[in-house]
């Protein structure tokens, strides 16, 4: 099998090894499910097909059953409150608990560093200011930020960026690299949506930290159809690029800025209630 970290989903990881046992030997669910101390010879069958769940206690049997101890077990285990979590803050929370088990042991999570990346707004206006900040010390670059951020926590953000490849340190100056972090996985939206309610924070607060000459608000409130909104979803992908390519083509870096795409519904559809429903 694969190693347990390659893994974020615990009912995957489950039915690998059933299938792996099942494949060398004539490994049952009846015999999992009673190595678990579980009396239904199919709950085990029925947690890998999503129709019930482990609970706490549950899981670390489940581990033990499939020979896990010390940290592979703890990883498990938050796997399945991972698994299990309702809200992005508790994803987030043990998603971090897992990347932080696999750290500590060596290990690599696939995905890892694009969570990293993705989950915080230090890393994307690190890469782009200490580039142009030639000779820059971590305190140079925190005080340029406009949001709160200390000489430690940009300190770190470098090294995380030069290890992944994001940035090449020459000397006392930093250039960036080609390379891209993309991750494939579900716990990217998760990221995502962490960095842009921060975004969505700062914009709110650039109202009245920026005079008018140094931000641009604008926007509209129109009715839509679906097919229109589809339409102004490509007019946006492709407006988005372009401005992109003004960036990349761009001579020198004197501000980072931030350009917060946002097109959200106002009412809801016809079909739906004020809960969504």
């Amino acid at each position: 099998m694969k190693p347990i970290t390659e893994y974020q989903d615990y009912r995957l990881y489950m039915q690998d090894y059933y299938d792996e046992k099942k494949r060398l030997s004539a490994f049952s669910w009846r015999e999992f499910s009673h190595a678990a101390g579980f009396s239904s010879p199919t709950y085990l069958k029925l947690v890998c097909e999503g129709k019930t769940r482990l609970s706490p206690a549950g899981a670390t049997n489940v581990g033990s059953a499939m020979n896990l101890a010390g940290f592979e077990l703890k990883y498990f285990e938050r796997m399945v409150d991972y698994g299990h979590a309702k809200t992005d803050h508790e994803k987030k929370m043990a998603y971090e608990s897992m990347l932080e088990l696999a750290k500590n042991n060596k290990a690599k999570i696939v995905d890892g560093e694009a969570f990293r990346y993705f989950e915080s707004w230090v890393h994307p206006v690190v890469r782009e200011l200490a580039p142009a900040m030639h000779g820059a010390t971590p305190g140079d670059i925190a005080k340029r930020c406009c949001q709160g951020v200390t000489a430690g926590e940009v300190r770190e953000s470098l090294d995380f960026m030069v290890k992944t490849g994001l940035l090449k340190k020459n000397g006392s100056d930093y250039e960036q690299s080609d390379k891209h972090l993309k991750g494939s996985s579900e716990v990217m939206p998760v990221a995502l949506r962490s960095m842009h309610r921060e975004m969505a924070d700062f914009a709110k607060e650039a109202i009245d930290k920026f005079p008018p000459s140094e931000r641009n608000f604008t926007g509209l409130t129109m009715g839509v159809s679906a097919e229109d909104y589809k339409l102004i979803l490509k007019e946006l992908e492709a407006c988005r690029k372009r401005i992109s390519q003004i960036a990349l083509q761009s001579k020198a870096v004197e501000r980072v800025y931030r350009l917060n795409l946002q097109f959200f519904p106002l009412t809801w559809g016809e079909d739906k209630d004020e809960e969504g429903r």
